[in-house]
């Protein structure tokens, strides 16, 4: 198959047989996933923003003892959270009556239970001796001395942009390939500011913004779930894709059950974009918790991760009894095309697409 010029520079740079990224999407994906996307010809991902130094040690690994294909490890590069005491007891009291509806309360307190790449030494430290062929970077950007290291060892990074202002900042900050996320995709918005303006383009708009101003390969991230819309992302520009939510139902996975059935129901034709689960604005799939967020002012909600420390509780609560709709449900606008197959065989799906136009 003979793919644009674009597309061949991408491809030869991280060493791929195509031009599809499984985007690295924290609690979903999997070392088994990404071996599998890896080994299929594709690059694999695995997102280690949410794991302690250890387990992401450990995560490496075991993608390594699936492949031996080139994959990505992907990077929170959030801002430290401001602790505001008093608006954390006002959320927890604003979350109490639904801890209420399972017979639990409220945590007593709130924790920052995720540490930001750009102050984590030990995890930058495990990444760089490690020598994965992608790093990703989600949320901003670490310092010049980390990027700097980072390539030093051959590293290729990403950085994901939801505006052309973050990308040039990404570009000239020395990363290789920005990945263009647009308003649709699923999961958590990759600004740099989530309290700053967001002119919320689209994957294309985007895309084609990009391509036309940067000299990097351009990655469109949002709403494609198939070859048709991985053709149409390459007929714009884009030299490659980095899809999400059509990984969301692999055997790989980790969503589970609540999750899988939400994403095969009404609820996907209806995302939604809330701060109230995590703190930071993301794609979720319509449920219970998405609600609750729509009646809380923006401004009550703290700061991510601080905010997370509570949605994952109210969680753990509600599936406790049985009640799967409190979940970090995250899933872009197309969720409704997507589909449940082994991993490596959607990557064989997507090409066979791709190739019948």
């Amino acid at each position: 198959m003979t793919f644009p010029k674009t597309s061949r520079r991408f491809m030869d740079l991280i060493d791929v047989d195509w031009p599809i990224v499984q985007a690295p999407m924290a609690g979903t994906s999997t070392p088994e996933m990404a071996a599998a996307v890896s080994n299929a010809g594709a690059l694999g991902s695995i997102a280690v923003g949410a794991a302690t130094v250890e387990a992401a040690s450990k995560a490496i690994q075991h993608v390594r003892l699936g492949t031996s294909r080139p994959f990505n490890v992907n990077v929170f590069c959030h801002a430290k959270p401001r602790r505001d005491r008093d608006k954390e007891r006002k959320w927890l009291k604003f979350l109490g009556p639904e801890f209420a509806v399972f017979n639990t309360a409220a945590p007593a307190s709130l924790a920052e239970i995720y540490t930001s790449f750009c102050e984590d030494d030990a995890m930058y430290a495990v990444i760089r001796e490690a020598r994965p062929k992608v790093v990703s970077f989600h949320f901003g950007l670490p310092g010049p001395q980390w990027i700097a290291g980072l390539k030093e060892t051959g590293i290729v990074l990403f950085a994901t942009a939801t505006s052309p202002k973050e990308a040039h900042a990404a570009v000239d900050a020395g990363v290789d390939v920005i990945v263009a996320q647009g308003y649709e995709a699923g999961g958590h918005r990759g600004v740099f500011d989530p309290d700053g303006p967001d002119d919320r383009l689209s994957t294309f708009p985007l895309v084609q913004l990009l391509c036309r101003e940067l000299d990097v390969p351009v990655l469109a991230a949002g709403g494609i779930m198939d070859g048709k819309g991985i053709g149409a992302a390459l007929q714009l520009g884009a030299a490659g894709v980095q899809l999400g939510t059509a990984f969301i139902a692999t055997d790989e996975s980790a969503a589970d059950e609540g999750y899988r059935v939400a994403l095969f129901s009404d609820a996907a034709r209806h995302t939604v974009m809330t701060r109230a689960i995590s703190g930071r604005p993301a794609r979720c799939l319509s449920n219970t918790f998405t609600r609750l967020g729509q009646s809380a002012r923006l401004d009550a909600v703290p700061d991510y991760p601080i905010a997370y420390d509570a949605g994952k509780a109210l969680n753990s609560a509600a599936k406790a009894t049985g009640n799967l709709s409190y979940g970090a449900h995250w899933a872009g606008q197309g969720a409704p095309l997507a589909r449940a197959l082994p991993a490596g065989q959607l990557v064989e799906a997507l090409i066979e697409e791709l190739r019948a136009g």
